[in-house]
């Protein structure tokens, strides 16, 4: 029975020990930011009464006196204003961080955005840009040529105004010419609707013609364009285009090129029949020294079909030949 009574007083007074250290425990979690390094652990036993007051640095005691005794009531004279944040006060002139630009907007000027006025997410600033596709020198079989292909535009993401010119000089004197003034309105990313007027100026009669077409990037990267024009006296045509960059290094570039041209109505003046009149096929090697500026050579076949190759014939004129170009590809 003696043995059982000592066992049992053991027990008891092992679990009034670890009660004892988890009140202790409990005590110095629940003061945060203080030192407990240089705390009197054996002042937590006798109550709050017998801590000192140097051992709470960061408290100030001054405010309040004595801690009274009694649980949080004695915490009620802490100095939170004395405390630091993580990392430290804010500068003065820092941002509002709950304003994406601190109360400045875009429209005017100011310390924090200098200079000219800024660019918003919206389409509300015109850029503009003149590309020559083409400017080249054709050696064909019988005799050689300058051609070009300019596509200018200004504007903004949605609207803007596109002029497009391409012809060929031969024997200082211009052969064939196509301008067009046209209108572009964005309809999906990459695909723009283009609406306006067409000029063919050079050998035989000019024609005007309204014009509407659609321009964009098709899938797997390939460059087209459709345009259908109606003009005087009934006339109509249709012109397609496409072409693909195929980039053999980040410099040197092939793009295979093919377009052609439709009419609705035999033009004896300029030579064009009804049907299917002209097409051409190319392949170009272009090497860009700089994404502006490119020289190129390459090889195309230029051919007339229908009624049109019949009046080519009737001419003396080839309907079909190979022709070598040289020349440059460049934008600004």
């Amino acid at each position: 029975m003696n043995t059982q009574n000592n066992w049992l007083a053991l027990i008891l007074a092992a679990l009034s020990l670890t009660s004892l250290a988890a009140r202790a425990q409990g005590t110095q979690a629940s003061m945060p930011g203080m030192d407990h390094s240089k705390m009197d652990h054996g002042a937590i036993t006798a109550g709050p009464a017998a801590m000192p007051a140097e051992s709470m640095p960061g408290m100030d005691h001054k405010a309040r006196g004595d801690m009274p005794s009694g649980g949080n009531a004695g915490m009620a004279g802490m100095d939170h204003g004395d405390m630091k944040a993580q990392g430290g006060d804010a500068p003065a002139d820092a941002r509002d961080p709950h304003a994406y630009s601190g109360g400045y907007t875009l429209d005017q000027g100011s310390d924090a955005l200098p200079g000219a006025r800024q660019l918003k997410l919206a389409d509300e600033h015109s850029f503009g840009s003149v590309l020559f596709d083409r400017l080249e020198h054709v050696r064909g079989n019988d005799a050689s040529s300058t051609a070009y292909d300019v596509q200018a535009w200004y504007g903004r993401d949605y609207d803007k105004l596109v002029i497009k010119a391409e012809g060929e000089v031969a024997e200082r004197r211009l052969q064939d010419a196509r301008t067009e003034l046209l209108w572009g309105h964005a309809i999906a990313p990459y695909w723009d609707t283009q609406l306006g007027l067409r000029h063919d100026s050079g050998v035989g009669p000019a024609r005007d013609w309204l014009a509407f077409g659609i321009q964009g990037l098709a899938p797997y990267w390939f460059e087209v364009g459709a345009t259908a024009y109606l003009g005087g006296n009934g006339r109509t045509a249709l012109r397609l285009g496409a072409e693909y960059d195929v980039l053999l290094t980040q410099k040197l570039i092939l793009q295979p090129r093919a377009e052609f041209s439709l009419y609705g109505k035999y033009d004896v003046a300029r030579e064009i029949g009804s049907g299917l009149s002209n097409g051409v096929i190319g392949l170009r090697l272009r090497y860009e020294i700089n994404r502006q500026l490119a020289p190129y050579i390459g090889v195309e076949r230029s051919s007339k079909f229908g009624q049109t190759a019949d009046l080519e014939r009737a001419g003396g004129e080839r309907t079909a030949e190979t022709r070598w170009v040289a020349g440059v590809r460049f934008w600004f």
